[in-house]
Parts: C-alpha cells; structure tokens; sequence
C-alpha cells in the first residue's frame, strides 16, 4: 500500500513548484517518515491531491530517481530505495575512470558465451532459465593487469561483441544501446586471491584482492547488468561519497 505524505505546496513562492514537491518528500525520506521500500503514491494520485499537473509530478519524483532516493520498478511503483543503493549522475566503468586519470586501459576479453545463472537471473529480474550474456574481461592499465571483470547482461544486449568490449568501457556501450544506468546495488569487499585471480593479476598468494558486486539499474528501475569484479589491492581503491543532505 502506497504511504501518503503530507506535503505543503506554495503557489506564491519563487521555488519551483516540482522542487517544492521534491524538497517535502525528501525530507521525509531523511527523517524516517518514509522508509526504504515504502511505496509513494503515483503520479495520478499525488497530483489529484496536491492540486498539481501530472508532469510536474513527474519531474519531481525523477529528481528523487536522479538523487538515488527512489527506484521506479515496472508492475510495482516508486518506493524508496534502500540506503544501499548508492547513486552517481552517471555510472561510469572502470574503462572511463582510467581515461579520464590519463591512463591508457586496454581489455582482453576471456570469455564471451550465453549462459544460464540463476543466482544472476534473480539479480536481474529475470526467470531462471533466462540466457545470459557472460563476458569476462582482464583489465589492463598500461601493460599492467589492474581487474578480472565477470559481467551478465540481459537478452537485450547480446548483441554487445567481443570487438565492442575491447574497445569501449561497457557503460558506454549500454548507453549506446539505449540503456543508462542510474543507480546502484553494490557491495566492496576484499579477500584472498583464487588461483585464476592470482594468475591473472600477477599477484602472491598473500595478496589480497578488492572486489565488487553491482547490479545496474536504469531510471525505470529495469536491471541493465550484474557484474563481479576483483582488483589489486595495491592499484586499487574505491571512493564512496556520503551525502547527508
């Protein structure tokens, strides 16, 4: 059941009235008063008792969509996302992060084939029996080995090549494709190697490895890509921004 917020609209204020709206509903994402996984009320409804036209609605949930504080899930509605999930103006690869600090990436691509997963089907949203597209890449930075990359893409990307994927970051070749992920469900960890992990990265057995699991959502809430990465610990680290606003 969808949870009705009380919120207060000020016709003669210079703040946009979407703004207005998203500010409220904000607020009351931060102190509690909606919780991760309460659904809003949709569009029709809000803007029926908030005496507010339907775009205007909807422009103010997609600022909460664009801020990570909810997700938009087909057949379900908009809920408030889990503080987990952690939100960028874009997503970016680890492809486009070492382009833009003046590396020089490059990717081999070790294993590109349809697969079934159910474990990865459920991340996706997807039935078990689903074909998955598995790709796996070595990471390059420099002549250096940097990442051993697993990822599973949904049927609507299979169509992503080996010759694309050694070429391009995959976020890039998403959005290409018409898919942009928005946000996040990602967990960072570290542990100690496995042999292929050690093999790949050139890396003793006492070295250990980041890793991170991400499942990929666009702005629809559809899951656009499941991935497994590992890192050198010594090349590698991860920045999280926290923003309590």
């Amino acid at each position: 059941m969808a949870v009705q917020v009380g919120v207060t609209i000020d016709r003669s204020s210079p703040v946009p009235l979407y703004h207005q709206l998203a500010e409220q509903l904000r607020e009351a994402i931060a102190s509690g008063r909606l919780r991760p996984g309460d659904q809003l009320e949709n569009e029709m409804a809000l803007a029926g008792r908030l005496n507010l036209a339907r775009p205007t609605v909807r422009q103010a949930i997609q600022e909460l969509v664009d801020r990570g504080l909810v997700l938009r899930r087909r057949g379900v509605g908009t809920m408030v996302a889990n503080p987990k999930v952690h939100r960028r103006a874009e997503l970016t690869s680890l492809y486009d992060d070492l382009c833009r600090a003046g590396g020089r990436p490059s990717t081999s691509v070790l294993r590109h084939e349809l697969v079934r997963d159910e474990r990865v089907a459920a991340a996706l949203d997807l039935s078990p029996d689903a074909d998955l597209l598995l790709i796996v890449r070595l990471r390059y930075s420099g002549d250096r080995p940097l990442a051993l990359m697993s990822n599973w893409l949904p049927p609507a990307y299979h169509g992503i090549t080996r010759e694309d994927l050694e070429g391009s970051g995959l976020y890039a070749l998403l959005r290409t494709r018409g898919a942009r992920p928005v946000v996040a469900a990602q967990s960072i960890g570290a542990r100690p190697p496995s042999a292929p992990e050690r093999r790949h990265l050139l890396l003793k057995a006492a070295e250990p490895v980041l890793t991170m699991t991400r499942t990929a959502f666009d702005s629809e809430g559809n899951a656009v890509e499941h991935g497994d990465h590992c890192y050198r610990a010594q090349d590698y680290s991860i920045e999280v921004l926290i923003d309590q606003r």
